[in-house]
């Protein structure tokens, strides 16, 4: 997924959430509805998260300095653990707290109309913004199911758009249920249930995506497809009248969504002259950016495979 696909998606997500939030404050002002201060607070909370994914976008596309060699890819994953943060504690403990609050101190729910209203305008909005970020995670998902492509997705800023959308849909869902319970059935806990059930959803979301996240900023691998064929362009180059023998190790990283560093160890034949280990170093490093676009930093040693054992068994 390219990040101008997820820049357009938080881009759609901030707008639609910034309205939201207002006409949710002033509906849950005027009627006093715990689940609609919820997901207010939620939409609102939503708005910051968006605004702080395209600041880390921005930074994440600055050049490489002294200080950082590798670039600022990374720095992406640092603000999208912090939107993680803040939808588990403003989005998630707020909402729990309010309906705790109702629960303890009950008050009624007055027009009840302008709750419908809001609710089934914020629906609209809140699926069009999942609908966009559905369409550009789906380019890229392939035949895994949908949780197996969340979890390997190494775009953070387009699946926190996607889970917080999601959430926000259900959310929704959750407090428009609530009404109608209060409306039909003249349950009073409805509205302070609901809320409390919006902070739990928000939570849960809150922490897969931590989790998630935090295995990006620690650094995760290329996927297997990627690892496959780096591997497969290597190889290439071991047979009969290959200058290879064997490739010792291969390892990648992903620096950022569009950005992987990849890390090879080779053995070249004995006697194959400086020149053309430079060069077959040059067409290997220029055949696997050719096919994966994503590698940015390429690194390949020559070493032998029994110095190269050695060398192992001493960082074991």
């Amino acid at each position: 997924m390219a990040s101008g696909g997820s820049r357009s998606v938080v881009l759609v997500a901030l707008a639609a959430n910034f309205g939201i939030a207002l006409a949710k404050f002033a509906a849950a002002a005027w009627t006093r509805s715990s689940a609609m201060l919820s997901e207010a607070i939620h939409s609102l909370v939503d708005t910051a998260n968006q605004a702080l994914l395209l600041y880390g976008l921005h930074r994440a596309q600055r050049p490489a300095d002294s200080r950082h060699p590798f670039g600022y890819s990374r720095e992406i994953y640092f603000w999208s653990f912090v939107v993680a943060i803040l939808l588990f504690s403003m989005g998630a403990g707020v909402s729990i707290y309010e309906g705790i609050e109702k629960l303890r101190d009950p008050h009624p729910v007055s027009n009840l109309w302008i709750n419908y209203i809001v609710l089934s305008i914020a629906l609209s909005l809140e699926g069009y913004s999942a609908y966009k970020a559905l369409v550009e995670f789906d380019s890229s998902r392939g035949r895994r199911s949908w949780l197996s492509a969340l979890r390997s997705s190494k775009d953070a800023a387009l699946f926190t758009v996607l889970l917080e959308d999601i959430a926000a849909v259900t959310g929704l869902l959750i407090a428009l249920f609530a009404l109608i319970f209060l409306q039909v059935f003249g349950w009073t806990q409805a509205d302070a249930i609901a809320s409390i059930l919006i902070g739990l959803l928000l939570a849960s979301v809150a922490a897969f995506m931590s989790y998630e996240i935090k295995g990006l900023i620690v650094g995760e691998a290329a996927s297997p497809a990627v690892l496959a064929g780096i591997e497969a362009i290597l190889r290439r180059e071991i047979g009969p009248k290959g200058p290879l023998l064997a490739v010792n190790e291969l390892r990648t990283m992903h620096l950022g969504p569009q950005d992987i560093l990849v890390a090879a160890s080779v053995d070249a034949i004995d006697g194959l002259p400086a020149e053309k280990v430079e060069a077959l170093t040059s067409e290997l490093e220029s055949a696997i950016k050719a096919q994966y676009p994503d590698v940015r930093r390429l690194f390949i040693e020559t070493q032998s495979i029994a110095g190269h054992q050695a060398a192992a068994n001493e960082t074991a």
